[in-house]
Protein backbone atom coordinates (compact mmCIF):
# COMPACT_ATOMS: atom_id res chain seq x y z
CA UNK A 1 0.00 0.00 0.00
CA UNK A 2 1.43 3.24 -1.17
CA UNK A 3 2.21 5.92 1.83
CA UNK A 4 -0.22 8.95 2.93
CA UNK A 5 1.38 11.75 2.68
CA UNK A 6 -0.89 14.74 4.26
CA UNK A 7 -0.27 18.15 4.16
CA UNK A 8 0.74 18.11 7.94
CA UNK A 9 3.49 15.02 7.07
CA UNK A 10 5.02 16.97 4.27
CA UNK A 11 5.67 19.82 5.98
CA UNK A 12 6.45 17.99 9.13
CA UNK A 13 8.76 16.01 6.92
CA UNK A 14 10.40 18.62 4.71
CA UNK A 15 11.01 21.20 7.71
CA UNK A 16 13.50 18.47 9.78
CA UNK A 17 15.00 17.80 6.24
CA UNK A 18 15.76 21.47 5.63
CA UNK A 19 16.96 21.47 9.18
CA UNK A 20 19.59 18.68 8.86
CA UNK A 21 20.65 20.94 5.57
CA UNK A 22 21.34 24.38 7.62
CA UNK A 23 18.28 26.29 5.92
CA UNK A 24 17.30 29.38 7.20
CA UNK A 25 14.15 29.54 8.91
CA UNK A 26 13.28 25.36 8.06
CA UNK A 27 9.89 25.32 8.76
CA UNK A 28 8.79 29.04 7.29
CA UNK A 29 10.30 27.71 4.06
CA UNK A 30 8.31 24.23 3.90
CA UNK A 31 5.39 26.11 3.97
CA UNK A 32 6.23 29.32 1.57
CA UNK A 33 7.16 25.94 -0.88
CA UNK A 34 4.35 23.80 -0.21
CA UNK A 35 1.29 26.87 -0.37
CA UNK A 36 3.41 27.34 -3.86
CA UNK A 37 2.91 24.05 -4.90
CA UNK A 38 -0.35 23.70 -4.04
CA UNK A 39 -1.60 27.20 -5.31
CA UNK A 40 -2.83 28.27 -2.00
CA UNK A 41 -1.85 30.77 1.16
CA UNK A 42 0.09 29.04 4.40
CA UNK A 43 -3.41 29.69 5.84
CA UNK A 44 -4.96 26.77 3.91
CA UNK A 45 -2.30 24.48 4.33
CA UNK A 46 -3.14 24.41 8.22
CA UNK A 47 -7.00 24.20 7.47
CA UNK A 48 -6.40 21.44 5.31
CA UNK A 49 -3.90 19.99 7.07
CA UNK A 50 -4.95 16.35 7.40
CA UNK A 51 -5.86 16.15 3.70
CA UNK A 52 -3.61 13.82 1.53
CA UNK A 53 -1.93 14.77 -1.48
CA UNK A 54 -1.62 13.00 -5.18
CA UNK A 55 0.85 11.81 -6.95
CA UNK A 56 1.13 15.11 -8.96
CA UNK A 57 1.09 17.82 -5.59
CA UNK A 58 4.21 15.40 -4.22
CA UNK A 59 6.10 15.55 -8.02
CA UNK A 60 5.57 19.41 -7.71
CA UNK A 61 6.35 19.86 -3.99
CA UNK A 62 9.30 17.38 -4.41
CA UNK A 63 11.07 19.52 -7.31
CA UNK A 64 10.69 23.07 -5.32
CA UNK A 65 12.33 21.37 -2.09
CA UNK A 66 15.58 19.74 -4.71
CA UNK A 67 15.75 23.01 -6.13
CA UNK A 68 16.25 24.80 -2.49
CA UNK A 69 18.18 21.77 -1.29
CA UNK A 70 20.96 23.01 -3.93
CA UNK A 71 21.01 26.76 -2.65
CA UNK A 72 18.33 28.35 -4.94
CA UNK A 73 16.82 30.87 -2.87
CA UNK A 74 13.03 30.56 -1.29
CA UNK A 75 11.95 33.74 -3.30
CA UNK A 76 13.50 33.13 -6.56
CA UNK A 77 11.67 29.48 -6.61
CA UNK A 78 8.74 31.69 -5.51
CA UNK A 79 9.05 34.40 -7.86
CA UNK A 80 8.05 37.05 -5.47
CA UNK A 81 8.76 38.46 -2.25
CA UNK A 82 6.60 40.98 -0.19
CA UNK A 83 7.72 43.80 1.22
CA UNK A 84 5.95 46.81 2.57
CA UNK A 85 2.62 45.04 2.27
CA UNK A 86 2.94 44.48 -1.45
CA UNK A 87 4.24 41.30 -3.62
CA UNK A 88 7.41 42.07 -5.51
CA UNK A 89 8.54 40.46 -7.97
CA UNK A 90 11.51 38.91 -7.87
CA UNK A 91 14.65 37.12 -9.95
CA UNK A 92 18.04 36.45 -9.95
CA UNK A 93 17.89 40.13 -11.76
CA UNK A 94 17.99 41.54 -8.60
CA UNK A 95 18.27 41.63 -4.63
CA UNK A 96 15.64 39.94 -2.29
CA UNK A 97 14.10 42.73 -0.55
CA UNK A 98 14.75 42.95 3.12
CA UNK A 99 12.43 43.24 6.13
CA UNK A 100 15.19 45.86 7.09
CA UNK A 101 14.74 47.71 4.14
CA UNK A 102 11.30 48.87 5.08
CA UNK A 103 12.56 51.14 7.73
CA UNK A 104 14.16 53.52 5.10
CA UNK A 105 10.90 53.50 3.25
CA UNK A 106 9.52 54.43 6.85
CA UNK A 107 12.45 57.02 7.76
CA UNK A 108 11.33 58.63 3.98
CA UNK A 109 7.81 58.87 4.56
CA UNK A 110 8.22 60.06 7.58
CA UNK A 111 9.72 63.67 5.89
CA UNK A 112 6.86 63.12 2.95
CA UNK A 113 3.33 64.94 3.52
CA UNK A 114 0.41 63.08 2.07
CA UNK A 115 0.02 65.46 -1.04
CA UNK A 116 3.85 65.76 -1.53
CA UNK A 117 4.87 66.11 -5.01
CA UNK A 118 8.19 64.91 -4.99
CA UNK A 119 10.31 64.79 -7.40
CA UNK A 120 12.15 61.70 -5.63
CA UNK A 121 14.90 59.61 -6.47
CA UNK A 122 15.92 56.24 -5.32
CA UNK A 123 19.24 55.04 -6.56
CA UNK A 124 20.18 51.23 -7.04
CA UNK A 125 16.44 50.84 -7.42
CA UNK A 126 16.96 46.98 -8.26
CA UNK A 127 13.53 45.51 -7.96
CA UNK A 128 12.17 48.89 -7.59
CA UNK A 129 11.36 48.09 -3.92
CA UNK A 130 11.79 51.21 -2.06
CA UNK A 131 10.50 53.59 -5.21
CA UNK A 132 7.47 51.77 -5.85
CA UNK A 133 6.33 51.58 -2.44
CA UNK A 134 7.27 55.58 -1.99
CA UNK A 135 4.89 56.08 -4.77
CA UNK A 136 2.02 53.86 -3.41
CA UNK A 137 2.03 55.35 -0.17
CA UNK A 138 1.74 58.64 -1.43
CA UNK A 139 -0.42 59.13 -4.23
CA UNK A 140 0.78 62.44 -5.64
CA UNK A 141 4.52 61.74 -5.19
CA UNK A 142 6.89 61.18 -8.54
CA UNK A 143 9.79 59.06 -8.16
CA UNK A 144 12.67 58.75 -10.69
CA UNK A 145 14.99 55.44 -9.80
CA UNK A 146 17.95 54.85 -11.41
CA UNK A 147 20.32 51.48 -11.72
CA UNK A 148 23.56 50.41 -13.46
CA UNK A 149 21.72 46.89 -14.31
CA UNK A 150 19.56 47.26 -17.34
CA UNK A 151 18.06 43.74 -16.45
CA UNK A 152 16.88 45.21 -12.26
CA UNK A 153 15.12 48.07 -14.18
CA UNK A 154 13.01 45.61 -15.92
CA UNK A 155 12.12 43.68 -13.13
CA UNK A 156 11.70 47.09 -11.15
CA UNK A 157 9.26 48.40 -14.48
CA UNK A 158 7.37 44.84 -13.90
CA UNK A 159 6.24 45.57 -10.23
CA UNK A 160 5.99 49.20 -11.22
CA UNK A 161 3.19 48.44 -13.49
CA UNK A 162 2.01 45.52 -11.17
CA UNK A 163 1.30 47.97 -8.48
CA UNK A 164 -0.32 50.40 -10.64
CA UNK A 165 2.19 53.00 -10.52
CA UNK A 166 3.72 53.17 -13.35
CA UNK A 167 3.02 56.28 -14.47
CA UNK A 168 4.79 58.13 -11.28
CA UNK A 169 7.93 55.68 -11.33
CA UNK A 170 10.64 56.89 -14.06
CA UNK A 171 13.12 54.67 -14.44
CA UNK A 172 16.39 55.07 -15.93
CA UNK A 173 19.39 53.05 -16.67
CA UNK A 174 23.01 54.42 -15.77
CA UNK A 175 25.78 54.67 -12.88
CA UNK A 176 23.79 56.50 -9.60
CA UNK A 177 23.08 60.45 -10.64
CA UNK A 178 24.47 59.88 -14.29
CA UNK A 179 21.20 59.65 -15.66
CA UNK A 180 19.59 62.61 -13.99
CA UNK A 181 22.24 65.23 -14.31
CA UNK A 182 21.03 68.85 -13.54
CA UNK A 183 17.69 67.67 -11.54
CA UNK A 184 17.18 68.59 -8.23
CA UNK A 185 15.33 66.30 -5.74
CA UNK A 186 13.37 66.98 -2.62
CA UNK A 187 14.55 63.55 -1.13
CA UNK A 188 16.97 61.01 -2.30
CA UNK A 189 16.52 57.35 -1.09
CA UNK A 190 19.14 54.60 -1.46
CA UNK A 191 19.80 51.02 -0.53
CA UNK A 192 23.46 50.50 -2.56
CA UNK A 193 26.01 47.11 -1.78
CA UNK A 194 27.73 48.28 1.35
CA UNK A 195 29.26 44.56 2.28
CA UNK A 196 32.85 44.61 2.13
CA UNK A 197 34.46 42.65 -1.21
CA UNK A 198 36.36 40.43 1.67
CA UNK A 199 32.59 39.09 2.93
CA UNK A 200 31.15 37.92 -0.21
CA UNK A 201 32.59 34.50 -0.98
CA UNK A 202 31.60 33.74 3.15
CA UNK A 203 27.64 34.49 2.85
CA UNK A 204 25.25 31.35 2.59
CA UNK A 205 25.25 29.99 -1.06
CA UNK A 206 21.84 31.12 -0.85
CA UNK A 207 22.83 34.73 -0.73
CA UNK A 208 25.49 34.16 -3.30
CA UNK A 209 22.78 33.42 -5.51
CA UNK A 210 21.92 36.93 -6.00
CA UNK A 211 23.97 39.68 -8.15
CA UNK A 212 27.35 40.25 -6.54
CA UNK A 213 27.19 44.01 -8.08
CA UNK A 214 24.03 44.49 -4.98
CA UNK A 215 26.16 43.28 -2.06
CA UNK A 216 29.64 44.20 -2.84
CA UNK A 217 30.25 47.95 -1.44
CA UNK A 218 34.21 47.82 -2.31
CA UNK A 219 37.11 47.01 0.20
CA UNK A 220 35.42 49.02 3.38
CA UNK A 221 31.50 48.56 2.07
CA UNK A 222 31.41 52.43 1.26
CA UNK A 223 32.40 52.97 -1.81
CA UNK A 224 29.17 53.96 -3.45
CA UNK A 225 28.22 55.12 -0.01
CA UNK A 226 31.22 57.54 -0.51
CA UNK A 227 29.87 58.50 -3.98
CA UNK A 228 26.41 58.92 -3.36
CA UNK A 229 27.21 61.44 0.30
CA UNK A 230 29.83 63.21 -1.71
CA UNK A 231 27.64 64.22 -4.91
CA UNK A 232 24.32 64.54 -3.16
CA UNK A 233 24.59 68.18 -1.81
CA UNK A 234 24.20 68.94 -6.01
CA UNK A 235 21.29 66.98 -6.60
CA UNK A 236 19.20 67.56 -3.68
CA UNK A 237 16.94 71.26 -3.12
CA UNK A 238 18.00 73.05 -0.01
CA UNK A 239 16.27 71.70 2.84
CA UNK A 240 15.81 68.18 1.07
CA UNK A 241 17.06 64.85 2.88
CA UNK A 242 19.61 61.96 2.06
CA UNK A 243 18.58 58.48 3.63
CA UNK A 244 20.71 55.76 2.86
CA UNK A 245 20.37 52.00 4.72
CA UNK A 246 23.89 51.19 5.67
CA UNK A 247 25.82 48.11 7.43
CA UNK A 248 25.80 47.36 10.80
CA UNK A 249 28.94 48.97 11.62
CA UNK A 250 28.90 51.86 9.26
CA UNK A 251 27.03 54.39 10.99
CA UNK A 252 29.77 56.62 12.20
CA UNK A 253 31.63 56.46 9.13
CA UNK A 254 28.59 57.10 6.64
CA UNK A 255 27.82 60.03 9.46
CA UNK A 256 31.80 61.91 9.09
CA UNK A 257 31.16 61.02 4.90
CA UNK A 258 28.37 63.21 5.35
CA UNK A 259 29.40 65.44 7.13
CA UNK A 260 32.38 66.21 5.00
CA UNK A 261 29.92 66.46 1.59
CA UNK A 262 28.14 70.10 3.86
CA UNK A 263 25.14 67.94 5.08
CA UNK A 264 23.60 68.99 8.47
CA UNK A 265 22.04 67.16 11.14
CA UNK A 266 23.57 64.05 10.18
CA UNK A 267 21.98 61.09 12.37
CA UNK A 268 21.51 57.29 12.51
CA UNK A 269 19.19 55.08 13.30
CA UNK A 270 18.87 51.56 14.02
CA UNK A 271 16.91 48.96 13.26
CA UNK A 272 14.65 46.06 15.78
CA UNK A 273 18.10 44.16 16.36
CA UNK A 274 20.02 47.82 17.88
CA UNK A 275 21.97 47.30 14.58
CA UNK A 276 22.83 50.78 12.36
CA UNK A 277 20.39 50.51 9.35
CA UNK A 278 19.58 54.14 8.15
CA UNK A 279 21.67 56.90 7.85
CA UNK A 280 20.20 60.01 7.00
CA UNK A 281 21.47 63.74 6.78
CA UNK A 282 20.21 67.29 4.60
CA UNK A 283 21.00 69.91 2.88
CA UNK A 284 21.18 73.18 4.41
Amino acid sequence: MAETWTIQRVLAWTGEYFERQGTDSPRLTAELLLAHALGCDRVRLYVDFDRPLNKDELAAFRSLVTRRASGEPTYFILGRREFYGRPFHVDPRVLIPRPETEHLVDAALEKLPEDAPGPVLDLCTGSGAIAVSLAAERQALAVVATDLSAGALEVAALNARALGVEGRVELLNGDLYEPVAGRVFELIVANPPYLRSGEIDGLSREVRREPRGALDGGPDGLDLVRRIAAQAPGALAPGGWLMLEIGADQGEATRTLFEAAGLVDAQVRKDLAGLDRIALARRP
